[in-house]
């Protein structure tokens, strides 16, 4: 799914009303999806507050009261007592509810949550470009203070669709955004995403050819795309169709991080798997994933990094920082040329040494933000550390996914992906390694790496999603990831 700005969102509804759908109809669709998801989620003895502003999103929301009546809710409508001046569609929506009796309008300062309503912010939509007045802050800031259900439409009043807000800003916490037909970048970043609670993305039949002619560098990981990605595993095929993964890391004490890596890259579907760990790893890597071949590298930490042919190495879960290992790392990278997937003390490794020239092109590297820091230095903001990805992707020629509650993957030619699964029960030690062992085996399946990345990210967080589910966030461990892994694939094929 294509991630439009704001500009060209206002594009898009321009393109559609000129085909043939006037603006104040294009508004009743919208408004008509989100009365109808409301319907759906909320009880018809529930009282609604809409707060609506004097643009298209407050006519949206006149809209939504006057749907949500005739469904049998409960509404009462707020507006500024202090500015009439209203777009020309929002008066149009606002003059057919004054002609509703059973629908009470009244200014901002009126307002008392004396019926424990749910509250609806339509007082801006994507098109906010300033900050808010002292007005609409106080407003927003009572209103956050209240403990009720609140939904906001479009976009929560005071973010920007495309780039980050001041950190003291006043912005309208939502359990629910109703958004129409594209997520904003706001949505997905950690210092913004926090107000929007869960995004419900509503389809209102803007112009195709205009979405599928539009540029953009951002996109959004969803089911569409997944599918038309994924290979299921034909019939007349062996081990060696499915490649040949390596997966690199261990060390004293830190076993079960390459462990974990192997595992899960079994589960993926690689064809042939080996281990490369310290010798104080055998056993229990043997025993625990009879599987996987193992090969020995030093006693407490790895010494040697053997090349074979035509193999995907995933290199860095539990390697520790040894002087010894550090370099036999970068000796590693020095011969040999195809891609791999680095991760974790690889990373470190290389951060420290600033070696960074010696990681091949099109390999894949996976840094949480601390990770990130060391690599490519300080960024201010995740807006500014997206930014930065992009200039070191395309100057070193390889993939980084950005490991956070949405993981970014940024490609060499600068696209973003964000990824929507995965959740807060993932942040445990030990998931990272899970998706090393992903990436790898589906790189050593010949998935282009690209879409690799893209498919590895989205299994990872869907396995993720599913073990949250059966476990708990708080109960959930990374090894349940890999236990999910297999009904993903079930599900796809």
């Amino acid at each position: 799914m294509k991630i439009l700005s704001s500009s060209q969102i206002k594009q898009c509804d321009s393109v559609t009303i000129g085909k043939g759908i006037s603006s104040v109809d294009l508004m009743e669709r919208a408004a008509k999806a989100c009365a109808d998801w409301i319907g759906v989620n909320f009880k018809t003895n529930q009282v609604f507050s809409i707060f609506c502003g004097n643009g298209n999103n407050g006519g949206d929301g006149f809209a939504i009261a006057r749907m949500l009546y005739e469904k049998g809710f409960d509404i009462d409508v707020f507006i500024d007592e202090n500015n009439f001046k209203f777009s020309d569609d929002s008066k149009i929506n606002l003059d057919r509810i004054k002609k509703i009796s059973g629908i009470g309008i009244k200014g901002f300062s009126k307002f008392e949550n004396n019926r424990e309503s749910v509250i609806i912010d339509a007082l801006f939509g994507y098109g906010l470009n300033r900050e808010l007045s002292d007005d609409f802050n106080d407003l927003i800031e009572k209103l956050n203070e209240i403990h009720t259900s609140k939904i906001s439409i479009d976009i929560p009043t005071g973010l920007f669709a495309d780039r980050i807000i001041d950190e003291h800003s006043t912005v309208f916490k939502a359990d629910f955004t109703l958004t129409f037909q594209f997520y904003k970048r706001s949505f997905l970043h950690p210092e913004t995403g926090r107000f929007c609670g869960k995004i419900i993305v509503l389809n209102i039949d803007l112009d195709e050819d205009f979405i599928n002619g539009t540029k953009t560098d951002y996109f959004v990981i969803d089911e569409t795309l997944i599918k038309n990605i994924y290979k299921p595993r034909k019939e007349f095929s062996h081990k060696g169709t499915y490649g040949k993964s390596i997966l690199v890391g261990g060390s004293y004490g830190k076993i079960g991080a390459v462990l974990m890596s192997t595992l899960s890259a079994l589960r993926t579907g690689s064809g042939l798997t080996f281990t490369i760990a310290p010798k104080c790893g055998n056993t229990v890597l043997q025993s625990q994933i009879p599987e996987a071949m193992f090969i020995d590298s030093g006693e407490n930490h790895i010494n040697k990094i053997e090349i074979q042919e035509k193999a995907v190495y995933g290199i860095g879960p539990g390697l520790g920082k040894e002087k010894e290992t550090q370099k036999t790392l970068l000796k590693f990278l020095e011969n040999y040329n195809d891609p791999v997937v680095l991760d974790a003390d690889a990373l470190n490794i290389l951060a420290e040494s600033q070696e960074l020239n010696l990681i091949p092109k099109n390999s894949v590297i996976t840094p949480h933000p601390l990770e990130f820091e060391r690599l490519f230095g300080k960024t201010e903001n995740s807006f500014e550390r997206i930014e930065l990805a992009k200039q070191k992707a395309e100057e070193l020629q390889t993939f980084i996914i950005l490991k956070d509650h949405h993981t970014a993957m940024v490609t060499p030619g600068k696209k973003v992906f964000y990824n929507i699964t995965g959740n807060s029960g993932m942040a445990k030690g030990g998931s990272g390694d899970v998706l090393t062992g992903i990436l790898t085996s589906l790189i050593s399946q010949r998935y282009e790496i690209e879409e690799a990345c893209i498919f590895g990210v989205w299994l990872h967080g869907k396995a993720g999603d599913l073990a949250a589910e059966e476990f708990s966030k708080e109960a959930m461990l990374p090894t349940d990831l890999i236990n999910k892994i297999g009904d993903i694939f079930k599900y796809l094929s």
